[in-house]
């Protein structure tokens, strides 16, 4: 009779085999046969549970070393859990296969279903995952995506010179200058209509026009492209405000936040041309020159010669030494210097300034970039200032216009000047 089909198995039983002598793979699977026949009765004889399929192929490994044979019996078995267990318990009393003892010890009895239910369980994991990321987005992404794409659709080109900008350029009344197109896409993706390019380095007429008549910011990008771009523009345009993107930064690389930030902290024109050390014009003022020197500044005194030839001694006396430059360091009293000390201690890191008035109250704290235009508003009262940073000459003046009487900063390239100027050590 031909064998039934075998159902796919539910369990598997593994039992380990050792026997004393050496036998073959055929000897473990007769033994397994013949010693168990008529031992659990008809339902559950092994070979007619094999022929209807409820039992699979039993499979034996064997293995001969140093005249002993060691292995394993695997038998799959589609019966019930209990029936499984007997049938794997009649194993253990085979003795003797061939003409060697042996013995039989059932390891395991493994659950099929229960790694076939975790593979399903991993493999769905795996699928929901997949689905999760290529699913549609929801109803605000897609509104979203939706919208950002016609605003970068709007980009119109503006003036003679064809300049890529926003639908609102003639209709607000403040506009954003950038570099190139791409800083424009940007910018319109996230909701600024009033942009324009300059489509280069040189500033194009349509710019200079609009200028005149509307409140202008410049944003250029964290470079000294963007710094030379800025001198030009002041020099030729009507600027009001000037923002540079994060230092080593572009601004078609921004993010939505990134771009909202470096607005809200744009400057004046004024403080632009300050902190850029240039004129009105764009050029830089002569003390911001690189070749400039701020050290030994008066040449070496030249001996001049009488008309006999002799060289002529230097107008002073030989033993008098030559007159140095004027300091502009003035000891402090002891209220004012404490102050003053504790005020640069507190502003450590900080890249900020305080504001001290006439009777050492503080007036306010400002960052460095915004001290200038507050010096300038405050139009006198002041009496000392305290700022993290360089004493450099262009603040000297502005001290000395608005009636500053100290100025302590963490260091000084200042010589001579009518305000007491000092660094933090000589406090």
């Amino acid at each position: 009779m031909a064998k039934i089909s075998p159902v796919a198995a539910k369990y598997i039983v593994t039992a380990e085999i050792n026997i004393s002598g050496v036998v073959d793979r055929p000897d473990v699977i007769g033994a397994i046969f013949g010693q168990t026949e008529g031992l659990l009765g008809n339902d559950l004889e092994l070979r007619e549970l094999q022929r209807s399929g409820r039992i699979g192929r039993i499979e034996v490994n064997v293995k001969t070393v140093s005249g002993k044979t060691k292995g394993e019996i695997i038998i799959p078995s589609s019966l019930d859990k209990t029936e499984t267990a007997i049938v794997a318990a009649a194993l253990e009393i085979i003795q003797r296969i061939g003409p060697c003892n042996a013995k039989v010890l059932v390891q395991k009895i493994e659950d099929v279903r229960t790694s076939k239910r975790q593979f399903v369980v991993n493999r769905a994991k795996e699928l929901l995952r997949n689905l999760t990321d290529s699913s549609f987005p929801d109803s605000q992404e897609l509104a979203d995506e939706v919208s950002q794409s016609v605003r970068q659709m709007e980009m119109v080109e503006y003036g003679s010179e064809k300049l890529a900008a926003g639908p609102m350029i003639d209709d607000s009344e403040d506009i954003i200058i950038v570099e190139g197109r791409a800083d424009v896409l940007v910018l319109l993706k996230h909701g600024f209509k009033n942009v324009i390019t300059m489509n280069g380095t040189s500033c194009p007429q349509t710019i200079k026009d609009l200028t005149k008549k509307k409140t202008t910011t410049v944003f250029v990008d964290g470079d000294r492209g963007g710094d030379l771009i800025v001198r030009e523009l002041l020099g030729v345009a009507e600027i009001d405000f000037v923002c540079k993107a994060p230092d080593g930064k572009e601004v078609e690389e921004l993010t939505k936040k990134e771009i909202h930030k470096a607005l809200r902290g744009k400057i004046t024109a004024e403080q632009g041309k300050l902190d850029l050390g240039v004129n009105d014009d764009g050029s830089l003022k002569e003390e911001a020159r690189p070749t400039r020197q701020f050290k030994n500044q008066r040449a070496p005194h030249q001996a001049s010669q009488r008309p006999n030839g002799r060289p002529q001694r230097p107008a002073h006396s030989a033993n008098k030494r030559p007159m140095a430059p004027r300091s502009s360091s003035k000891p402090l009293a002891a209220p004012e210097g404490k102050i003053l000390k504790d005020a640069m201690e507190d502003l450590f890191g900080t890249r900020g300034a305080r504001i001290f008035d006439k009777g050492m109250k503080v007036l306010g704290n400002v960052p460095l970039s915004e001290l200038g235009a507050t010096l300038k508003s405050l139009s006198g009262g002041v009496h000392a200032l305290a700022l993290d940073g360089e004493v450099n000459d262009d603040l000297a003046q502005l001290a000395e216009k608005v009636g500053v009487n100290h100025v302590v900063g963490t260091s000084s390239k200042v010589k001579s000047s009518r305000v007491n100027v000092l660094t933090e050590d000589k406090i």
